[in-house]
């Protein structure tokens, strides 16, 4: 059993020992901490819920409502929902935040309370450290009877947040109806199977191949939208003669496509064309985190703009974007954050760029792909014993290469020209992640294996 608190949210698998997995307890000490933080920092007595599809929701989605109104605040229940719905909602009904239900990617077994301020956006840093010491300290207090909070389901978030998307200046209906595209999406039995037909219908898209749209939480595959997990996806869009296959995650934050002839256009890839639409459109910035490809980096510098990037976090990467007034951000897993809208990932509104991009490009989604830098990611790890200081051992990392261009805003990322090595420690786990990136899988593995090689020396392996 497994319970990890951080500023994003309280995350574990479902059963075990109270403090050892996530419990009705600890659901109920956690709901009551931060809806008493919500309150007191907003002065507001409402906040809105939603949930993923997973099996574990409603009894989750239960007791989260019953302890809101035990501490006196109404509750906006919107039912089967999406995290970029919820973030959307919150500021809509001018609540005291939000609380979205679901493990993300995570497999079945797992659930957590993802939380958001007034505003729709994740909680900071120091909001999240202010929450759990509450939690721990049961600082918190029920209402009398009188005062009980009250209870509204409200479905009609669903078409609320279709409509904003339709009214995105850069989102063209006529440009995607017209283009008669014939499209195979997989959403994994989670709330995708709920707001991506409907968000395809809307934007006038006729032909729709449905794989795992039962929102019934039995998730056919590992959900994370890697392409190892979209095998059956890759098959049944060549099988359709499809124009392309889309993928979501279980709360619909992350979005993957699928070329035409069944090659994966790439997780990392996916803001990149976003990025290069809008920017084609608006003149401007853009923020992406230090683990996600350089192309949006080039992408952004060919459009005029400037590209910077964030520490590894949503959080982190919109505070980056409030901060240079990015136009268009987000994260190499799929994750795209348009202001515009709202300041989370969105794979809703992805859909809808991207197919507007694709429709008024003209030709073939791989041919599309082809035109963007190619690079590899190669993605490696080594395990330390928990007593290792590895601060110390990336300083000395650092000094190895301290002349060439580095950043130290999270672990330490090295340029070597167009290629790039990042270092970062787990905030779960005795690891250091080694992402690198080069415009080859050798040539990325290779320089992976040569950061291995210094820290091994290092350390006398």
């Amino acid at each position: 059993m497994t319970l990890i608190k951080s500023i994003s949210g309280i995350r574990g698998t479902i059963g075990g020992a109270v403090g050892e997995g996530l419990t009705p307890l600890d659901i109920v000490k956690f709901t009551s901490a931060f809806g008493s933080w919500a309150v007191k920092n907003s002065g507001k007595k409402k906040i809105v819920i939603g949930r993923d599809a997973r099996l574990s929701g409603e009894m989750v989605n239960n007791l989260v409502i019953g302890t809101l109104q035990g501490l006196g605040i109404d509750v906006i229940d919107l039912g089967l929902s999406t995290t970029p719905t919820v973030e959307v909602a919150v500021p809509d009904e001018d609540a005291a935040g939000g609380i979205i239900l679901t493990a993300s990617h995570n497999p079945k077994q797992w659930n957590a309370l993802k939380l958001l301020n007034h505003t729709g956006e994740f909680i900071s840093d120091a909001d999240g450290k202010e929450v759990l010491e509450i939690a721990e300290t049961s600082d918190f207090k029920y209402a009398d009877v009188n005062d009980l909070g009250k209870l509204v389901k409200d479905d009609s978030y669903l078409q609320k947040h279709i409509d904003k998307i339709l009214a995105l200046p850069l989102v063209d209906k006529e440009a995607i109806a017209a283009a008669n595209f014939s499209i195979v999406i997989d959403c994994v039995n989670s709330t995708g199977g709920l707001f991506v037909p409907a968000l395809l219908k809307a934007l006038g898209v006729q032909t729709v191949y449905e794989l795992f749209c039962e929102p019934d939480g039995n998730f056919p595959h590992n959900p994370e939208p890697l392409p190892e997990n979209l095998v059956a996806l890759s098959q049944e869009v060549v099988k359709k003669r499809a124009h392309l296959g889309i993928a979501v995650d279980p709360d619909v934050d992350r979005l993957a496509f699928v070329n035409e002839d069944g090659s994966m256009f790439g997780e990392e890839y996916t803001l990149v064309a976003v990025a290069d639409y809008v920017l084609k459109n608006i003149k401007g910035n853009t923020v992406s985190n230090l683990s996600s490809t350089r192309a949006l980096r080039d992408v952004t510098e060919k459009a005029g703009g400037e590209y910077h990037a964030a520490a590894v976090g949503e959080v982190n990467v919109v505070n980056k974007m409030k901060e240079v007034n990015a136009v268009i951000g987000g994260e190499g897993n799929g994750g795209v954050i348009l202001p515009e809208l709202h300041y989370g990932r969105d794979a809703l509104a992805g859909i809808a760029l991207f197919l507007t991009h694709l429709a008024k490009f003209g030709k073939p989604v791989s041919i599309l792909r082809s035109t963007y830098p190619g690079y590899f990611i190669s993605k490696n790890k080594i395990t330390l014993t928990p007593e290792m200081d590895i601060d110390a051992l990336l300083l000395k990392v650092e000094e190895k290469y301290s002349k060439q261009p580095h950043t130290t805003i999270d672990g330490l990322k090295i340029e070597f020209d167009k290629e790039w090595v990042h270092l970062r420690r787990s905030n779960t786990e005795p690891i250091i992640r080694i992402y690198s990136e080069a415009n080859s899988e050798t040539v990325a593995d290779n320089l992976a294996q040569k950061i291995i090689g210094d820290i091994k020396e290092i350390l006398n392996l």
